[in-house]
C-alpha cells in the first residue's frame, strides 16, 4: 500500500475507497473544519458567557436558580457527547454523525433566536415591573437550549476526532505534524470564543438579543456549508468492530469466572491472536502492561467461564480505560472552577465599578474575553517555543509530557482560585468601609481586578484543556477513539453538575435561619469569600490526588502487523519523567 501512495493506517474516502496520501488529509483538510469549529463555540459562548444575565434580567430568575439553569444546560452540552460518541464508534461514523447532528444543533440556535427576539415569547413589563415568565415562555426558551445540547452531543465529539483522522500515525511526517493539531484547533475555537465574549455579549446588551443570537446563527450556517465543501479530501477511518465498547463489558465478566484460577508466570502465555490475524483485519495489537492484573484472567487460556478467553488486545483495551477514569476523575474540581468563568464571576462582575470613561460600560461577561485572549497568546508560544525548547531539554516530542502539562495548568488553575479568593476579600473589605448593603450599589472597585483570575485561567486551559483532549484521544483503543474524546467533554460536564450541585447545597446549608447565604441574590450582603475559600481547598487536595493517579498510568503501547514484519507506534509510555509525572 505504501508504495502505491496510500495511507498507512487504512482510512479511506466517503465511499470506502483506499485514499492517497498526496490528495487527501492533513490541514489542507483540516482547514475546512475550524471554520466550523470557531464558529461553533462562537455560537456556545454567545449563549455561555451571558445566558446567566438573559436568566436573571430577562426571565427573572433569581441569582442561586439562574446559575443552577446555566450549570445543568452547560453539562448537558458536555455530557450528551456521550451518546453522539458512541453511535459513531457503532453505527454511523464520525461523518454521518456529525452531519445529523450539525442539523439539530442549527434547529436549536434558530429557535432560540425566535425565542429572544418575538415579544410574545418574552415576559412583559409594565412601568419598571417585570412580570414573571410564563409557562409556555420557559418551555419553548429551554426547549431551544437543550435541542442545542443535544446536536452538540453528536457534533463535539466526533468533529476533534474527525480532524485528529486526517494524519495518518504510521506516516512519521504525518505525525509529527499532529502533535501541533490539538493546539492549533484549540486556537480556532478560542476565537470563536473571543469574538462571542467581546463582540456578541456587547451586541446583545446594547442592540438586542435576537441579533446577538443570530449572528452566530448564520455564522454556522456559513461553516457547515464550507465544511462540506472539503467532502473530496477527507479521509475516514474504517469501523473494525461492530460494537467496540463490548469488551468494555465482556472482559471484567469473563474475569470475574475466572478469578479462582491463576495467571501464568509469563504474560506470553495469555491468549492473544496470531500476528496474520491483525494483518488480515488491519487492527493494532495492543501490548501487555503490568497494571489491573486482575482482568488478566480473562485472557487465561484454559479458563472455566463457559466464554472463549479474551484475547491481551481485549484486555489491555480494558486496562486503558481504566486508567483513563482515574485521570477523568481528577479532572472534575478543575471543571468545576472552570465553571465559575460564566457564572459567580460574572455576577460578581456586575457589582464592580464597570465605567470605561464618561459613557461606556464594560459588560461583565466580556471579561470571559480575557481568559480567551490569554489562550490565543498562549497557545502559539506554547506550540512555536516552549515545545521545541523543552524538546531539545527532555528528547520528547511533545516537549513536556501529557501528564506534566495536565499537572502544570492545574497548579495554575490553583493559583487562580487564590487569586480570586483574595481579590473577594478585598472587595468586601471595601463594602464594609463604604457601608454598601443595597444589591444594585455599585461597589467603588474595578471591574479589572478581576481580571487577574480570567487571564490566568486561559493559561491554565492552554495545559489543561488541550492536553487532556489531546490525552483522551492518544490513549483510547483505536475503535473507541470518539467515546474515548467523551473522557474530556464529560469531565467539563459534570463538573457544571458538580458547581450546581454545590452551589445549591452551599446556599441551603448556609442560609439556614437567620444567617447569610454565602451566594444570596444581594452578592454585596453574602460571603463569597467563604466560597472561592472552599473552592480553593478541594482545588490544593485535588491536585494531590492528581499526582497520586497520575504515578499509578501507563500509557498505551501498540503496533501494526504488516507482512514482513510489524510497525510500533511511538510510546515512551514506561519512563518517568523528570517532574515524577509519567509519559
Amino acid at each position: 500500500m505504501e508504495t502505491k501512495g496510500y495511507t498507512q493506517d487504512g482510512t479511506v474516502d466517503l465511499r470506502g475507497r483506499p485514499v492517497l496520501v498526496s490528495k487527501t488529509g492533513k490541514w489542507k483538510a483540516c482547514a475546512f473544519l475550524v471554520g466550523y469549529e470557531a464558529f461553533e463555540r462562537m455560537a456556545f459562548y454567545g449563549i455561555a458567557s451571558n445566558l446567566v444575565n438573559y436568566l436573571t434580567t430577562q426571565l427573572h430568575e433569581d441569582t442561586v436558580s439562574s446559575v443552577r439553569h446555566v450549570n445543568s444546560w452547560s453539562g448537558s452540552v458536555w455530557i450528551t457527547p456521550i451518546l453522539g460518541a458512541h453511535i459513531a464508534d457503532t453505527y454511523l461514523g464520525r461523518f454521518w454523525t456529525f452531519t445529523v447532528s450539525s442539523l439539530i444543533y442549527v434547529m436549536g440556535m434558530i429557535m432560540l433566536t425566535t425565542a429572544v427576539s418575538l415579544k410574545s415569547l418574552k415576559p412583559t413589563c409594565t412601568n419598571g415591573v417585570c412580570n414573571k415568565a410564563s409557562t409556555l415562555q420557559i418551555a419553548f426558551f429551554y426547549t431551544s437550549l437543550y435541542t442545542i445540547a443535544i446536536g452538540a452531543g453528536g457534533t463535539k465529539p466526533n468533529i476533534s476526532t474527525f480532524g485528529a483522522d486526517q494524519f495518518d500515525d504510521f506516516n512519521p511526517h504525518e505525525k509529527e505534524l499532529k502533535v501541533s493539531f490539538f493546539n492549533w484547533w484549540m486556537f480556532s475555537s478560542f476565537l470563536g470564543a473571543l469574538f462571542a465574549t467581546l463582540g456578541l455579549v456587547y451586541i446583545q446588551e446594547n442592540l438586542g438579543w435576537g441579533l446577538g443570537y443570530g449572528i452566530p446563527t448564520v455564522g454556522l450556517l456559513f461553516s457547515l456549508f464550507v465544511f462540506y465543501l472539503g467532502t473530496p479530501i477527507y479521509r475516514h477511518k474504517v469501523r473494525k468492530s461492530k460494537s467496540p465498547a463490548r469488551d468494555l463489558i465482556q472482559v471484567p465478566i469473563t474475569a470475574f469466572k475466572n478469578r479462582k484460577l491463576q495467571l501464568p508466570n509469563n504474560p506470553s502465555q495469555l491468549h492473544e491472536h496470531e500476528s496474520q490475524h491483525y494483518i488480515n483485519s488491519g487492527k493494532r495489537k495492543v501490548h501487555y502492561t503490568p497494571i489491573f492484573r486482575f482482568l488478566d484472567k480473562a485472557a487465561v487460556k484454559d479458563g472455566n467461564s463457559g466464554m472463549p478467553p479474551c484475547t491481551v488486545t481485549q484486555v489491555e483495551g480494558t486496562k486503558l480505560v481504566l486508567g483513563m477514569l482515574l485521570i477523568w476523575l481528577v479532572t472534575l474540581i478543575p471543571s468545576t472552577i472552570w465553571a465559575q468563568i460564566n457564572t459567580l464571576f460574572v455576577k460578581q462582575g456586575t457589582t464592580l465599578d464597570r465605567s470605561l470613561g464618561s459613557s461606556f460600560q464594560i459588560p461583565a461577561a466580556s471579561l470571559g474575553s480575557f481568559v480567551t485572549l490569554s489562550m490565543l497568546l498562549s497557545v502559539p508560544m506554547y506550540d512555536r517555543y516552549f515545545v521545541p525548547f523543552m524538546r531539545r531539554k527532555t528528547g520528547n516530542p511533545r516537549g513536556i509530557t501529557l501528564l506534566q502539562r495536565l499537572g502544570i495548568g492545574f497548579v495554575i488553575q490553583v493559583i487562580a482560585i487564590a487569586i480570586a479568593y483574595a481579590v473577594e476579600v478585598r472587595r468586601m473589605h471595601v463594602i464594609r468601609m463604604h457601608q454598601i448593603v443595597g444589591p444594585k450599589e455599585i461597589v467603588p472597585m474595578n471591574i479589572f481586578w478581576l481580571l487577574p483570575q480570567f487571564v490566568l485561567l486561559g493559561i491554565a486551559d492552554v495545559f489543561n484543556a488541550i492536553g487532556l483532549l489531546e490525552f483522551f484521544y492518544d490513549q483510547s483503543p483505536e475503535d473507541m477513539q470518539s467515546l474515548g474524546t467523551t473522557f474530556f467533554t464529560s469531565g467539563i460536564g459534570v463538573g457544571n453538575f458538580l458547581n450546581s450541585f454545590l452551589v445549591t447545597m452551599v446556599d441551603k446549608i448556609t442560609g439556614r435561619g437567620e444567617n447569610k447565604s454565602w451566594i444570596g441574590d444581594n452578592l454585596n450582603d453574602s460571603h463569597l469569600d467563604y466560597y472561592y475559600g472552599f473552592l480553593l481547598v478541594m482545588s490544593a487536595l485535588n491536585l494531590g490526588a492528581f499526582l497520586w493517579a497520575s504515578s499509578k498510568y501507563v500509557y498505551k503501547r501498540e503496533t501494526k502487523e504488516v507482512n514482513g514484519g510489524c510497525i510500533e507506534m511511538e510510546s515512551n509510555a514506561l519512563e518517568i519523567s523528570p517532574l515524577g509525572l509519567q509519559v
